[in-house]
């Protein structure tokens, strides 16, 4: 224990200094960034004018009067935005001198040309009527619905969709099992079956077999 004694002892007076020495960079690296925004091209003061420091969580906004205050680091990038005016990017310098600066932010006007909208009134009472029942309204989820289950509907679309893997699948899975069941004898003939005879007059009866 005695020979750490010395170690121990210097410490008490090593660590603060170096901590008091840490705080004194720190605390002389801190800004007291201050100032006013305005007009360009008027020199009026313009309030609301939101003041973040980049990459940080940190900012205010300017008042009625374009007076803003923010505490900030040496080398911190100071953005200033509004609604109608093009963003600044402020740097404060590094090798600034003191804890306090004042600057005078002039924000220039952001132009934006929107495609002219031209309104023409309606030439009548009666052209307005009839545009109005013209005019055709998109179908609703329920019209759309209750038009997919027609059976017109859904006979074209059996028609036209392909099968999926599921009933490629299944088809191929009755073909197999049908073969194996005859394997080895002679399958029996469907002219002879009156179940595939009824099959064949309905299919004739609901047109499977016209040309399309």
């Amino acid at each position: 224990m005695k020979k750490y004694f010395p170690y121990i002892f210097l410490s008490f007076f090593i660590f603060p200094r170096i901590a008091h020495a840490q705080f004194e960079s720190f605390q002389d690296s801190v800004v007291q960034l201050y100032g006013v925004v305005m007009t360009a091209d008027s020199l009026k003061a313009l309030p609301a004018v939101s003041v973040m420091v980049k990459g940080e969580n940190r900012g205010t906004i300017s008042n009625e009067k374009g007076v803003f205050s923010i505490v900030v680091i040496k080398g911190d990038k100071v953005e200033f935005t509004s609604v109608g005016y093009k963003p600044q990017l402020v740097t404060i310098p590094a090798d600034l001198k003191g804890n306090q600066h004042s600057m005078i932010q002039l924000m220039v006007n952001d132009t934006v040309f929107l495609p002219a909208t031209i309104i023409r009134p309606r030439v009548s009472r009666e052209q307005f009527e009839r545009d109005f029942i013209n005019t055709q309204a998109p179908a609703d989820e329920i019209t759309i619905a209750r038009q997919n289950n027609d059976e017109a509907t859904r006979r074209a679309l059996m028609a036209s969709l392909p099968s999926d893997g599921r009933e490629a699948s299944s088809r191929y899975m009755r073909q197999s099992a049908q073969k194996l069941y005859y394997s080895g004898q002679v399958a029996p003939m469907n002219i002879f079956n009156p179940f595939a005879w009824n099959e064949f007059i309905k299919a004739w009866k609901r047109g499977d077999f016209r040309k399309k």
